[in-house]
């Protein structure tokens, strides 16, 4: 059997019968790959080991048509957004990323009745990956949602956040900010949802905990980063810095 990866479910989900797959397209369901990589520290307290490299988790991210931009984000913030954070930000999560299944199934939709941002689903529940088929190879499933409309509009640090938009007032790299911190959301949210999936009895507030200072420390490391490399003299991304 195959390891799982990226072609392998893609192979399955155009395997499935005609009829199934017409049905899926009319309803407007499409499904795109990603994997988040993962590591693990070795040595035990000794200090003496090193990081070990697991298998990526696959991150099936099923969405509706008209939001197969947002889907490529997503995926983007997973693949490419995740390695650029500082080294603490990935090792904060490597432990429960270490637990986490082979599989996870982001149901990404626009909003949440309820107004969350995201939920853990304690079953799954995208038909392709409800019930058990040799393509998986006995691996783990989870499942996921993201409100990616909550999560854009999402006031995760005010104060912090604020203060940084005016350092990049009008400035040229202001776009570059701002999708860069959109990405970052996507993966705090990501993260905590993993992190309730992981350990469904973990106290809320830890998790949240968890998952904001992801964001505040992945953000501030990039603002930081922004500011060493930039010309005052060509950029004007930071005029209002005082």
């Amino acid at each position: 059997m195959s390891a799982l990866s990226p072609s392998v479910i893609q192979a399955y989900l155009e395997s499935r019968p005609r009829l199934v797959r017409a049905v899926e397209w009319v309803r407007g369901r499409r499904y795109r790959m990603a994997e988040l990589s993962r590591a693990v520290q070795t040595g035990g307290l000794s200090g003496a080991g090193g990081v070990e490299a697991l298998t990526p988790i696959l991150v099936v991210i099923a969405h509706g048509w008209h939001d197969a931009s947002i889907a490529r984000r997503v995926a983007v913030a997973l693949e490419g957004d995740w390695i650029t954070v500082p080294p603490a930000c990935r090792d904060a999560y490597q432990a429960i990323l270490a637990c986490a299944p082979e599989l996870i199934v982001l149901d990404l939709r626009r909003q949440n009745r309820c107004g969350c941002l995201g939920h853990r689903h304690p079953v799954i529940r995208e038909r392709p990956f409800a019930e058990p088929h040799e393509t998986f190879g006995g691996a783990a499933i989870g499942e996921i949602d993201i409100a990616w409309q909550r999560v854009q509009a999402w006031p995760a640090l005010p104060l912090q956040e604020t203060a940084l938009d005016t350092r990049f007032f009008e400035g040229s790299r202001l776009e570059e900010f701002r999708s860069r911190q959109w990405g970052l959301r996507l993966l705090s949210v990501f993260l905590h949802e993993t992190h309730h999936l992981v350990f469904p009895d973990e106290a809320e507030d830890k998790v949240r905990g968890r998952s904001l200072a992801f964001y505040r420390d992945a953000l501030s490391s990039y603002v930081e980063e922004a500011c060493s490399t930039l010309s005052f003299t060509i950029d004007r991304s930071f005029s209002r810095m005082e």
